[in-house]
């Protein structure tokens, strides 16, 4: 694929290929269904659904716009599909002194989500596939327990959706491990997983269950840039050659240690650190506060950026080292004592 939005379109379409397969099994399509679908009419086009999480981004085009649910600008004006939309696990932090509500916040979650597959299926639409980011990017850096994410997984298999997971923002080892599903010790692989940005070019990977029976299903022109594949060749060699997964945990250790420190020197100003690897954020106590921190990181010379509310992201790449995560934690204190 070309990008993460069109990762995550196909991947949407062979989820619903693969959900109508088994329920059809291996027959061939009826004459109804072939001449329904050309109207956008069932059973050719069935009314089935995803289900993805508040504060989630997956795309901009129209199938994962309807999934989408970050920022107001993204979608206003844009007919969006009636899918579910559940609530993604807001946590409390320091999340050592908060175990309990972050929990109780993880069960109310999930049992949500239970409760949405089972009205969808009520209503006629039933959930073909689940959706989530290993860490909600565009919509805060919100992450989530390992719990929560094996418990999405247990409620997809019950109920016979595809669990689909999007590595787009997280794939290629920002957060310690080339994907950051692999924290979360899955029972099973996700069934899908989408990817662009580090990866030079949008693609997904999947079950060989889900693999469509005819040619053309998931198909486009240029099938991604092929050139691309050579670049990644190279880049995930010499991922592997330099280390640079190790790296990017003893270098995201160093900097989350920072930031943890600067949050004690500056409470009133900084909290809420949190993320995997060097995958980190922190939040300004208000929007304005984040932006004008933002540009004054710009004004000495970093780079950084904003997501949600009120948070501040980093993205370093994987050769960033830990003498250069002191260099950041330097100019940081700086512009802190300046707000």
């Amino acid at each position: 694929m070309m990008c993460g939005s069109c990762s995550n379109e196909n991947a949407f379409k062979n989820i619903f290929i693969a959900y109508q397969r088994r329920l059809r099994g291996d027959i061939d399509f009826t004459l109804e269904e072939k001449i329904s679908c050309l109207m956008n009419q069932p059973p050719g086009c069935p009314k089935l659904s995803i289900l993805s999480f508040l504060n989630g981004f997956h795309g901009r085009t129209l199938g994962s716009l309807s999934t989408t649910h970050s920022k107001y600008i993204h979608k206003i004006d844009v007919p969006s599909f009636d899918w579910p939309v559940a609530h993604f696990p807001q946590y409390k932090y320091p999340l050592d002194e908060h175990e309990r509500e972050n929990s109780d916040e993880d069960n109310k979650c999930l049992e949500e989500v239970e409760d949405l597959v089972v009205q969808y299926e009520k209503k006629g639409a039933p959930v073909a596939g689940i959706i989530v980011e290993p860490i909600q990017s565009e919509g805060g850096d919100n992450e989530a327990s390992n719990y929560f994410f094996q418990g999405l997984q247990k409620i997809a298999k019950k109920y016979n959706a595809y669990f689909l997971i999007d590595e787009v923002q997280t794939g290629g080892g920002p957060t310690g491990k080339f994907w950051c599903h692999e924290y979360f010790n899955l029972e099973t692989p996700p069934d899908v997983v989408t990817f662009s940005k580090k990866m030079q070019l949008g693609g997904y990977f999947h079950s060989s269950e889900m693999t469509p029976r005819q040619p053309f299903r998931v198909f486009n022109t240029w099938m991604g840039d092929p050139g691309k594949l050579i670049v990644l060749e190279s880049i995930i060699r010499i991922i592997k050659e330099q280390k640079l997964l190790d790296n990017v945990v003893t270098t995201g250790h160093r900097l989350k240690s920072g930031l943890l420190q600067l949050e004690n020197e500056f409470p009133h100003l900084i909290n809420s650190t949190r993320g995997r690897g060097t995958f980190l954020a922190i939040n300004a106590t208000n929007e304005k506060l984040r932006d004008d921190i933002l540009k004054r990181l710009k004004a000495k010379g970093v780079q950084s950026g904003g997501c949600g509310a009120q948070t501040i992201r980093l993205r370093p790449a994987l050769i960033f080292q830990e003498h250069h995560a002191d260099i950041f934690l330097d100019i940081f204190r700086q512009v802190l004592k300046q707000s």
